[in-house]
Protein backbone atom coordinates (compact mmCIF):
# COMPACT_ATOMS: atom_id res chain seq x y z
CA UNK A 1 0.00 0.00 0.00
CA UNK A 2 1.56 3.27 -1.13
CA UNK A 3 1.98 6.11 1.32
CA UNK A 4 -0.26 9.18 0.86
CA UNK A 5 1.23 12.08 -1.11
CA UNK A 6 1.91 15.18 0.99
CA UNK A 7 1.31 18.49 -0.77
CA UNK A 8 3.20 21.41 0.71
CA UNK A 9 1.17 24.53 1.43
CA UNK A 10 2.19 27.62 -0.54
CA UNK A 11 4.28 30.10 1.42
CA UNK A 12 2.47 33.32 2.16
CA UNK A 13 4.19 36.58 1.21
CA UNK A 14 3.87 37.84 4.77
CA UNK A 15 4.79 36.47 8.15
CA UNK A 16 2.10 34.43 9.86
CA UNK A 17 -0.02 36.42 12.26
CA UNK A 18 -2.30 35.13 14.99
CA UNK A 19 -5.98 35.50 14.19
CA UNK A 20 -7.46 38.25 16.33
CA UNK A 21 -10.24 40.78 16.00
CA UNK A 22 -8.29 43.27 18.10
CA UNK A 23 -6.82 46.20 16.20
CA UNK A 24 -3.02 45.71 16.06
CA UNK A 25 -1.03 48.16 18.18
CA UNK A 26 0.97 49.42 15.18
CA UNK A 27 -2.20 50.24 13.26
CA UNK A 28 -3.81 51.91 16.28
CA UNK A 29 -0.68 53.98 16.89
CA UNK A 30 -0.66 55.07 13.24
CA UNK A 31 -4.32 56.10 13.40
CA UNK A 32 -3.65 58.19 16.52
CA UNK A 33 -0.62 59.78 14.86
CA UNK A 34 -2.65 60.63 11.75
CA UNK A 35 -5.39 62.16 13.90
CA UNK A 36 -2.83 64.57 15.36
CA UNK A 37 -1.49 65.33 11.88
CA UNK A 38 -5.00 66.08 10.62
CA UNK A 39 -5.35 68.71 13.35
CA UNK A 40 -1.91 70.10 12.49
CA UNK A 41 -2.68 70.51 8.80
CA UNK A 42 -6.16 71.85 9.59
CA UNK A 43 -4.53 74.59 11.69
CA UNK A 44 -2.07 75.45 8.90
CA UNK A 45 -4.76 75.65 6.24
CA UNK A 46 -7.05 77.65 8.52
CA UNK A 47 -4.27 80.19 9.04
CA UNK A 48 -3.71 80.26 5.28
CA UNK A 49 -7.41 80.88 4.65
CA UNK A 50 -7.45 83.79 7.12
CA UNK A 51 -4.33 85.33 5.59
CA UNK A 52 -5.81 85.00 2.12
CA UNK A 53 -9.13 86.53 3.16
CA UNK A 54 -7.55 89.52 4.91
CA UNK A 55 -4.83 90.39 2.37
CA UNK A 56 -4.68 94.09 1.46
CA UNK A 57 -6.58 94.85 -1.72
CA UNK A 58 -8.19 91.41 -1.71
CA UNK A 59 -5.74 90.17 -4.38
CA UNK A 60 -4.21 86.72 -3.98
CA UNK A 61 -1.45 85.99 -4.71
CA UNK A 62 -0.14 89.45 -3.78
CA UNK A 63 1.18 91.74 -6.49
CA UNK A 64 4.65 90.79 -7.71
CA UNK A 65 4.31 87.15 -6.68
CA UNK A 66 4.14 84.34 -9.26
CA UNK A 67 0.99 82.36 -9.94
CA UNK A 68 1.15 78.76 -8.78
CA UNK A 69 1.29 76.12 -11.55
CA UNK A 70 -2.30 74.93 -11.21
CA UNK A 71 -2.43 72.86 -14.40
CA UNK A 72 0.89 71.02 -13.93
CA UNK A 73 0.10 70.33 -10.29
CA UNK A 74 -3.28 68.86 -11.29
CA UNK A 75 -1.39 66.25 -13.33
CA UNK A 76 0.92 65.61 -10.40
CA UNK A 77 -2.11 65.19 -8.16
CA UNK A 78 -3.44 62.50 -10.50
CA UNK A 79 -0.08 60.70 -10.26
CA UNK A 80 -0.28 60.65 -6.46
CA UNK A 81 -3.87 59.38 -6.53
CA UNK A 82 -2.77 56.66 -8.94
CA UNK A 83 -0.11 55.63 -6.43
CA UNK A 84 -2.78 55.14 -3.78
CA UNK A 85 -4.87 53.01 -6.15
CA UNK A 86 -1.86 50.87 -7.07
CA UNK A 87 -1.08 50.25 -3.39
CA UNK A 88 -4.70 49.25 -2.76
CA UNK A 89 -4.57 46.73 -5.63
CA UNK A 90 -1.27 45.36 -4.33
CA UNK A 91 -2.83 44.85 -0.92
CA UNK A 92 -5.72 42.93 -2.49
CA UNK A 93 -3.27 40.54 -4.20
CA UNK A 94 -0.76 40.02 -1.41
CA UNK A 95 -1.98 36.60 -0.27
CA UNK A 96 -2.94 35.17 -3.66
CA UNK A 97 0.06 36.27 -5.73
CA UNK A 98 3.14 37.71 -4.05
CA UNK A 99 4.94 38.55 -7.31
CA UNK A 100 1.94 40.53 -8.55
CA UNK A 101 1.63 42.32 -5.20
CA UNK A 102 5.31 43.24 -5.35
CA UNK A 103 4.90 44.70 -8.84
CA UNK A 104 2.01 46.86 -7.73
CA UNK A 105 3.93 47.98 -4.66
CA UNK A 106 6.90 48.99 -6.83
CA UNK A 107 4.54 50.87 -9.15
CA UNK A 108 3.01 52.69 -6.16
CA UNK A 109 6.47 53.64 -4.86
CA UNK A 110 7.51 54.81 -8.33
CA UNK A 111 4.42 56.99 -8.74
CA UNK A 112 4.90 58.46 -5.26
CA UNK A 113 8.54 59.21 -5.99
CA UNK A 114 7.58 60.86 -9.28
CA UNK A 115 5.13 63.07 -7.37
CA UNK A 116 7.85 64.27 -4.99
CA UNK A 117 10.38 64.84 -7.79
CA UNK A 118 7.90 66.83 -9.87
CA UNK A 119 7.16 68.95 -6.81
CA UNK A 120 10.87 69.60 -6.51
CA UNK A 121 10.97 70.80 -10.12
CA UNK A 122 8.01 73.05 -9.37
CA UNK A 123 9.76 74.54 -6.34
CA UNK A 124 12.92 75.31 -8.31
CA UNK A 125 10.86 77.17 -10.93
CA UNK A 126 8.94 79.15 -8.30
CA UNK A 127 12.14 80.10 -6.46
CA UNK A 128 13.58 81.42 -9.71
CA UNK A 129 10.42 83.48 -10.20
CA UNK A 130 10.85 85.08 -6.77
CA UNK A 131 8.51 83.06 -4.55
CA UNK A 132 10.36 82.40 -1.28
CA UNK A 133 9.52 81.89 2.37
CA UNK A 134 10.21 85.57 3.02
CA UNK A 135 8.81 87.14 -0.16
CA UNK A 136 5.22 87.25 1.16
CA UNK A 137 2.64 85.42 3.25
CA UNK A 138 1.77 83.63 0.04
CA UNK A 139 5.26 82.16 -0.22
CA UNK A 140 5.54 81.42 3.49
CA UNK A 141 2.29 79.47 3.64
CA UNK A 142 2.96 77.70 0.34
CA UNK A 143 6.34 76.31 1.36
CA UNK A 144 5.22 75.54 4.91
CA UNK A 145 2.09 73.59 3.95
CA UNK A 146 3.32 71.97 0.75
CA UNK A 147 6.78 71.34 2.18
CA UNK A 148 5.39 69.64 5.28
CA UNK A 149 3.26 67.40 3.09
CA UNK A 150 6.28 66.61 0.92
CA UNK A 151 8.22 65.60 4.04
CA UNK A 152 5.41 63.21 4.99
CA UNK A 153 5.45 61.81 1.45
CA UNK A 154 9.19 61.15 1.58
CA UNK A 155 8.91 59.37 4.94
CA UNK A 156 6.02 57.27 3.63
CA UNK A 157 7.95 56.33 0.47
CA UNK A 158 10.89 55.19 2.60
CA UNK A 159 8.48 53.11 4.71
CA UNK A 160 6.91 51.56 1.60
CA UNK A 161 10.38 50.70 0.28
CA UNK A 162 11.20 49.00 3.59
CA UNK A 163 7.90 47.08 3.32
CA UNK A 164 8.85 46.01 -0.20
CA UNK A 165 12.09 44.36 0.97
CA UNK A 166 10.33 42.67 3.89
CA UNK A 167 7.70 41.33 1.48
CA UNK A 168 10.38 39.98 -0.86
CA UNK A 169 11.97 38.07 2.03
CA UNK A 170 8.60 36.75 3.16
CA UNK A 171 9.00 38.31 6.62
CA UNK A 172 6.46 41.11 6.34
CA UNK A 173 4.00 41.21 9.24
CA UNK A 174 0.48 42.14 8.18
CA UNK A 175 0.05 44.86 10.85
CA UNK A 176 3.24 46.53 9.61
CA UNK A 177 1.94 46.55 6.05
CA UNK A 178 -1.47 47.82 7.17
CA UNK A 179 0.01 50.65 9.26
CA UNK A 180 2.24 51.72 6.36
CA UNK A 181 -0.72 51.67 4.00
CA UNK A 182 -2.77 53.83 6.35
CA UNK A 183 0.05 56.39 6.44
CA UNK A 184 0.36 56.45 2.63
CA UNK A 185 -3.41 56.77 2.17
CA UNK A 186 -3.31 59.74 4.54
CA UNK A 187 -0.62 61.38 2.40
CA UNK A 188 -2.60 60.65 -0.78
CA UNK A 189 -5.99 61.84 0.49
CA UNK A 190 -4.59 64.96 2.16
CA UNK A 191 -2.97 66.27 -1.01
CA UNK A 192 -6.13 67.05 -3.06
CA UNK A 193 -7.40 69.07 -0.10
CA UNK A 194 -4.15 71.05 -0.01
CA UNK A 195 -4.31 71.49 -3.77
CA UNK A 196 -7.85 72.90 -3.61
CA UNK A 197 -7.06 75.22 -0.68
CA UNK A 198 -3.59 76.45 -1.63
CA UNK A 199 -3.42 76.33 -5.43
CA UNK A 200 -6.95 77.39 -6.40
Amino acid sequence: MSSPTIIAEPRLPVAAEPTSKRLPNSVLAMIIFIATEVMFFAALMSAHTIARATVLGGVWPPAGQPRLPVERTAINTAILLLSGILLWIGNRRIRADRSSALRYLVAAITAGTAFVLLQGVEWVALLREGLTMTSSNHGAFFYLIVGTHALHAVVAIVALTWVYFLMRRGTLALPTFTATQVFWYFVVILWPIIYLRVYL
